[in-house]
C-alpha cells in the first residue's frame, strides 16, 4: 500500500528535495505541498494524507500549532504528523511530541533517515533524529541511587526489556536495535511497545528518559541483570 504524503515547509526548495527523495520510493507519494502552516491544515484535511511533514517556523501558523491541530487529542481526523527541522530546541522536541508528533527529524539527518521516519510513522512507532535525543537525555541529570535494592514499581523490566532500553536511550532504531540483538525488527517493537506500556510513557522518549533518569544509561543504575522479570 502507497503511503500518501503532505508536505509543509514555506521554503520551495526544500519542499522539492523532500519530494524527490519520498516519490523515489516504490511504497510512497507526495499527494500535496503548502509554504505556510493554515494551508497544511486545510491541505491535510481535504486531502486526508497517511502522513504530515511539517516545518515548525513557517508564515502563520507554526508546524507546532499545525501538529496540535492535526495530531492533537482535539483533532476529529487525527493525522500522523513529523516534524522535519532545522531548529533542534529541547522546547521545540517537548512541544511538539506533546501535542501529538509521532517524528522529530533534523534536515541534516540526511534523506535515510527522512524515509525512516515515515516508515516508522506508518508503523505506529516514533523517531527521533538520534543525535538530538542522545543531546537530549544527556542534558538530563540522572538522580542519586536509592539505597537498597530496587523494587519491582521502580524497574519493572526484564532482563532483556533493560537491554532494549539501553539502547533506545542510545538513539537507535527498531531495525539497528535487531541487528545489535539478534532479533527480528518486528520483535524489537514489540518489546518496546511492552516497555512503553510497563513504564506508562507515551513513546521512545519517554523510554530513553526513564533510561537516563533511572542511571541505566549513564552506568550509574543497578546492572543489566536486576530486572524483575526473565529475558527473552
Amino acid at each position: 500500500m502507497t503511503t500518501r504524503i503532505l508536505i509543509a515547509d514555506d521554503q520551495e526548495d526544500v519542499r522539492n528535495g523532500f519530494r524527490l527523495i519520498l516519490d523515489s520510493q516504490p511504497d510512497m507519494t507526495v499527494v500535496g505541498e503548502a509554504a505556510d502552516g493554515a494551508t497544511a491544515v486545510e491541505l491535510a484535511r481535504a486531502l486526508r494524507p497517511d502522513v504530515v511533514l511539517t516545518d515548525i517556523r513557517m508564515p502563520g501558523l507554526d508546524g507546532l500549532e499545525v501538529t496540535r491541530l492535526l495530531a492533537g487529542p482535539a483533532a476529529e481526523h487525527p493525522v500522523r504528523v513529523v516534524v522535519v527541522t532545522t531548529f533542534d530546541l529541547d522546547d521545540y522536541v517537548h512541544t511538539a511530541l506533546r501535542n501529538g508528533a509521532c517524528g522529530f527529524l533534523l534536515k541534516r539527518s540526511g534523506p535515510n533517515l527522512l524515509i525512516e521516519g515515515v516508515r516508522a510513522a506508518m508503523a505506529g512507532d516514533t523517531l527521533i533524529s538520534p543525535q538530538l535525543t542522545v543531546r537530549l537525555l544527556h542534558s538530563r541529570s540522572a538522580p542519586q541511587p536509592v539505597p537498597g535494592p530496587r523494587t519491582a514499581v521502580e524497574d519493572p523490566l526484564t532482563v532483556r526489556e533493560r537491554e532494549i532500553a539501553l539502547l533506545v536511550a542510545r538513539g537507535l532504531t527498531n531495525a539497528e536495535i535487531g541487528a545489535e540483538l539478534f532479533i527480528s525488527p518486528g520483535t524489537a517493537k514489540t518489546h518496546v511497545a511492552n516497555i512503553q506500556a510497563k513504564l506508562a510513557v507515551r513513546n521512545r522518549v519517554g523510554i530513553a528518559a526513564w533510561a537516563w533518569e533511572s542511571g541505566l544509561a549513564s552506568g550509574t543504575g543497578t546492572g543489566m541483570g536486576t530486572g524483575t522479570g526473565t529475558g527473552t
